[in-house]
């Protein structure tokens, strides 16, 4: 496997930015004509607390209320045994909110409706400018500390192969319509910082190799700097999609949203750190002198 990276290392890092630049066009054409599935918590919807038979699943919940309540309800356990929290749209002018008690009595012997409360549109607006607000900030902070370590045209592709992996993972949920909710945009932040991460390992180990090595050509840099850090990354990565895929698999229907934008996220992240991250500062003709100290004229 080394030896397979070390003769091809910089077709890889090529090809797999051509695909990279390939699914940010094509994330960016499902952003554009679908748009993103908000879920209750930015739209507004009803949250019910119920208390049923302890046998009940999910799946058992979500198969009798969907019908009624609509496609975009969901269903978390609560700390007891028995007790769920269900989130539904409000319905529209003009029609009625289904009786949760009748509903529920279809596969429930005891149904008891612990609480319940509507979540108002406006609410979810605040949300909205609240979130974007926090990935502005974010994506600000990280692009003021990218200009202060490094020069600006190795930070370039560190700073475009963090949009790269935002942009993907909510490309992907245009085209699928899965449901956009607070726990996927938190994912969305956590993505960033994981992201950045791997950028700055690879980014680091190019600007020790323009010093060490004045005389080799960036590319040929690159492709050091790549196979220096792919074993620290392949283990990093590989312990941290161990982790996702088992929320995915277990986590429920609560954090699947999560589990799935994180599982993108991670796989993006790593090889657009070192595709993106890497054959852009090359067309920016990233060079050894840019790291080396500026000769000052001392004649009068």
């Amino acid at each position: 496997m080394v030896e397979f990276l070390k003769q091809n290392i910089r077709k890889i890092r090529y090809v797999t930015s051509i695909v990279s630049v390939a699914l940010m066009v094509v994330s960016l054409v499902a952003l554009g004509a679908r748009g993103l599935n908000m879920g209750l918590d930015f739209t507004g919807g009803m949250v019910t607390e119920v208390q049923v038979d302890k046998s009940l699943t999910s799946n058992d919940l979500l198969n009798t209320l969907k019908p009624e309540l609509g496609e975009f309800t969901s269903v978390t356990h609560s700390d007891d045994a028995g007790r769920w929290v269900i989130r539904y749209p409000i319905p529209e002018a003009g029609q009625t909110i289904p009786d949760i008690n009748q509903v529920l009595s279809k596969v429930s012997h005891q149904v008891s409706v612990v609480s319940s409360s509507m979540v108002g549109s406006q609410v979810g607006d605040d949300l909205v400018d609240q979130g974007g607000l926090a990935l502005l900030i974010s994506m600000m902070c990280i692009l003021g500390y990218l200009c202060f370590r490094f020069e600006w045209r190795l930070a370039s592709g560190s700073l475009l192969a963090l949009i790269h992996d935002v942009v993907l993972v909510l490309g992907f949920f245009a085209a699928t319509q899965m449901e956009f909710n607070l726990t996927v945009f938190a994912a969305i932040l956590a993505i960033l910082g994981y992201s950045l991460n791997d950028s700055i390992i690879i980014a680091d180990r190019i600007r020790e190799l323009l010093v060490a090595k004045q005389s080799t050509p960036t590319e040929t840099i690159n492709d050091q700097a790549v196979i220096a850090t792919f074993s620290r990354t392949m283990v990093t990565s590989g312990t941290t999609l161990m982790t996702v895929s088992a929320l995915w698999l277990m986590g429920g229907n609560a954090l699947e949203g999560f589990a799935v934008a994180m599982f993108i996220g991670i796989l993006s992240g790593t090889w657009s750190s070192i595709s993106i991250g890497t054959v852009l500062p090359e067309w920016l003709k990233l060079e050894p002198k840019h790291y080396l100290p500026v000769e000052v004229d001392s004649a009068p």
